[in-house]
């Protein structure tokens, strides 16, 4: 079923999703500051083209730096990021085969906006990284 849910996600909405993502790690890879931001952005990426199957868990590690970078990535990238989840999860709620990728579509808005600190793993381990 997770596979079927992927396909159908891939080509309503997770194919665009994915070369946004690549477009914001693209730019914020630009300088070397930006660099983990950058990486961060290609890991939501992959998340963003096949997310069924997968949640997203608290990294127990992340410390003060993950916080400043979390402000950061919010500047930079989070809130346009952010929009565009918003703007696809209405746009698939308006029929009724579209409501569990547009309800998916919200759930991905808080990795949006703070994803330092998270971590991506299987829905089968979601506990493995703890």
């Amino acid at each position: 079923m997770k596979t079927i849910l992927n396909i159908i996600w891939l080509v309503l909405s997770g194919i665009w999703l994915f070369l946004g993502y690549c477009l914001a790690g693209v730019l914020l890879c630009i300088t070397i500051i930006g660099i983990p931001f950058g990486i961060a952005a290609f890991r939501i990426a992959v998340y963003a083209l096949w997310p069924f199957g997968y949640t997203t868990v608290e990294r127990r590690d992340a410390g003060a730096a993950s916080c400043i970078g979390n402000v950061l990535w919010l500047i930079l990238a989070g809130w346009w990021l952010a929009i565009g989840h918003i703007v696809t999860g209405i746009a698939l709620c308006i029929t009724i085969i579209g409501i569990p990728f547009g309800i998916a579509n919200f759930k991905m808005v808080p990795l949006s906006l703070l994803p330092l600190g998270r971590e991506i793993v299987p829905t089968d381990a979601p506990f493995a990284s703890r």
